[in-house]
């Protein structure tokens, strides 16, 4: 943190009653933000450092509001300055989702959870949220970032701009059959590095959440997938299947065709999505450890592939992208 940051940060915390506290980095992600545990004589908060132009809090806060109004443990705001991109949050500590599987937690059981609480929400969301849509042309920028940045960094040059265009013609033809009919609040990272248990919460108010900023109004279908089809770990096919049915079950009226359809075509353009930022946060941020997931990510692509309306895009990735260069990028290349 330069010093300029860190005497925004140091008057923040003394405006809000924390001047004598020194914060203690709790975690950084894929964005620009960092957080930092704050303790003080029984008090714990959690400051959110996210530094315009780079971060606007503003999303976080709203959705925020949106998660707690509908019975949902979002965490609470206590502290705002927008302008300065700083937030003093509840701490909800340290039971991620991810650090209780690694412990040998009861996988089921945080998927169930994890599941109601992804059913609680969308039923309580019974109109389109006051958030921009996730639409076509959204979907497909995310989906570019295969062919832009995972593309040259493994094939040693860009694609030319005709398969690239190309590559974007097969995904305007699919898109389409991803919609449906009643639009919802997508958070978009729904995922066990997002969720945490929380003692002393019954039922779904049990299950934090976190990182839900990016939240748009799209296909109910997305944070499933997000949750199933993980990036970061291998969820087992029968955990999946098991969660899918349990999804399903909550919801008769369902097309249930309709629905794994555009489930398995938002799977594969999350999938090629994540390839792209997994090779931009090392060649652009110099983030090198995202690099270790691509194998995983294009196994789940390639599974997603089993849908039809997939497969003249599947076509086109074995030309273009074949199977043999489908790798960790080489590390050693300029960041």
């Amino acid at each position: 943190m330069d010093s300029e940051r860190a005497a925004a940060v140091a008057d923040f915390l003394a405006a809000e009653g924390w001047g004598r506290t020194q914060p203690a980095l709790l975690a950084a992600d894929a964005s620009f933000r960092r957080y930092f545990r704050l303790a003080d004589s029984g008090r714990r908060a959690v400051l959110m450092d996210a530094p315009p132009p780079l971060e606007d809090v503003r999303p976080y806060v709203t959705v925020a509001a949106m998660l707690r109004g509908h019975g949902l443990s979002a965490p609470e705001i206590f502290a705002e300055d927008s302008e300065r991109g700083l937030l003093l949050i509840e701490d909800f500590g340290d039971d991620t989702y991810t650090r209780l599987l690694a412990r040998g937690a009861d996988e089921s059981r945080l998927y169930a959870l994890a599941i109601d609480t992804l059913v609680a929400l969308q039923r309580a969301v019974d109109a389109p949220p006051s958030l921009p849509s996730y639409n076509e042309e959204v979907l497909l920028r995310e989906a570019a970032l295969l062919i832009e940045w995972y593309a040259p960094a493994v094939l040693g040059a860009p694609l030319p701009a005709a398969l690239h265009e190309e590559y974007l013609a097969l995904w305007r033809e699919v898109l389409p059959q991803a919609a449906l009919p009643a639009p919802t609040l997508v958070l978009r990272d729904y995922h066990v590095d997002n969720l945490m248990l929380l003692d002393g919460r019954a039922g779904v108010q049990g299950c934090g959440l976190l990182d839900f900023q990016d939240a748009l109004c799209g296909p109910a279908s997305y944070d499933l997938v997000s949750l199933l089809e993980d990036a970061r770990r291998d969820v087992p096919p029968a955990v999946r299947a098991a969660m899918t049915e349990r999804y399903l079950a909550a919801f008769p009226a369902l097309d249930r065709g309709a629905f794994r359809r555009s489930a398995t075509i938002l799977a594969a353009q999350r999938n090629a999505k994540i390839i792209g930022i997994f090779t931009r946060l090392w060649r652009r941020d110099g983030k090198r450890r995202y690099l270790d997931h691509i194998p995983r990510v294009w196994r789940l692509l390639e599974g997603d592939f089993r849908e039809p309306a997939l497969r003249p895009l599947a076509r086109w990735l074995d030309r273009h992208l074949p199977r043999a260069v489908r790798r960790i990028p080489d590390r050693r290349a300029a960041a």
